[in-house]
C-alpha cells in the first residue's frame, strides 16, 4: 500500500495538517465528534479502540478526551504523521499505542470498536477490501465500526460535478483556487473512488452488518456499521 505512505512520508507534509484538512473536509470537527458518539453507543466504558489512519492524531484526541477510560491502538504507515499524532495527543498519549505499519500488522485485539477516517480513499479496491477484512477480523462480534472518506456518484458527468464541488468548498474555506483545482485533478486521476452504493456493498461483502450512512459533506461520506 504505497499511496498513503508516499502522500505523508515527509515532515513537510505534516505542517499545519489539521488546519489544511479542516479546509477540505466539511464539518471535520463535527465528523470526529459524531464518530466518538457512534462508537460510544455500543462500546463499553473501558473500551479498547482500533484507529486506522491515526496519523496526525486529530480523531484520537477527540476520542480520548470524550472517554477518559478508553485505550487505543493507532495505526499509520507514515512515521512523520505518527510523530505529529504523539505531539497532538500530549498527555493523552499514555492511553495510546501508536503502531507504524498497516492493519494486517496491527495487534489482533479483539477490539471493542474501530474507526477509519479520511484514509480508505487512498487505497486501491483490493487494498480496501483486504483492509476492511483485517479490521473486521480484529473486532468483537457486534462491535461498531465508523469510517468516512471521499465517496460520491461515479457516473460520467456526476463525477466531474462532485470534484468541482470539492474545489468550490476548498476555495470557499480559504484554499488557493489553483491549488484546489490541482488537488482535485490529482484525486480524480490517482485515487480509487467509489460511489456510496459501492462503499456500502463492500462493507457488507467484508462481513459488516447494519451499515448506515451518518454523514454527508459535499464529496465526503461516512458510515457506521457492526462487526
Amino acid at each position: 500500500m504505497s499511496q498513503p505512505t508516499a502522500a505523508f512520508s515527509t515532515s513537510s507534509t505534516t505542517n499545519n495538517y489539521p488546519e489544511k484538512t479542516a479546509r477540505l473536509v466539511p464539518g471535520l470537527h463535527d465528523l470526529q465528534t459524531m464518530a466518538a458518539l457512534l462508537v460510544a453507543e455500543r462500546a463499553p466504558d473501558a473500551a479498547h479502540v482500533l484507529v486506522i489512519g491515526a496519523g496526525g492524531g486529530m480523531e484520537l484526541k477527540v476520542l480520548a478526551q470524550a472517554h477518559p477510560r478508553w485505550h487505543f491502538v493507532g495505526v499509520d504507515p507514515s512515521q512523520p504523521m505518527l510523530d505529529l499524532a504523539a505531539e497532538t495527543l500530549g498527555p493523552l498519549a499514555d492511553r495510546v499505542t501508536l503502531h507504524h505499519g498497516y492493519t494486517d500488522t496491527a495487534p489482533e485485539g479483539p477490539f471493542d470498536a474501530a474507526t477509519c477516517l479520511l484514509t480508505m480513499h487512498f487505497l486501491t479496491l483490493d487494498e480496501r477490501r483486504s483492509t476492511l477484512m483485517e479490521i473486521r477480523h480484529r473486532l468483537k462480534p457486534g462491535a461498531p465500526f465508523v469510517m468516512a472518506h471521499l465517496s460520491f456518484p461515479q457516473a460520467h458527468g456526476e463525477r466531474e460535478l462532485w470534484l468541482s464541488r470539492y474545489v468550490a468548498f476548498a476555495a470557499a474555506s480559504g484554499v488557493d483556487p489553483d491549488n484546489a483545482r490541482k488537488a482535485a485533478s490529482a484525486i480524480g486521476s490517482t485515487l480509487t473512488l467509489l460511489s456510496p452504493e459501492q462503499e456500502e456493498a463492500l462493507l457488507e461483502e467484508t462481513g459488516f452488518t447494519n451499515v448506515r450512512l451518518f454523514y454527508a459533506g459535499m464529496a465526503f461520506r461516512g458510515w457506521v456499521a457492526q462487526a
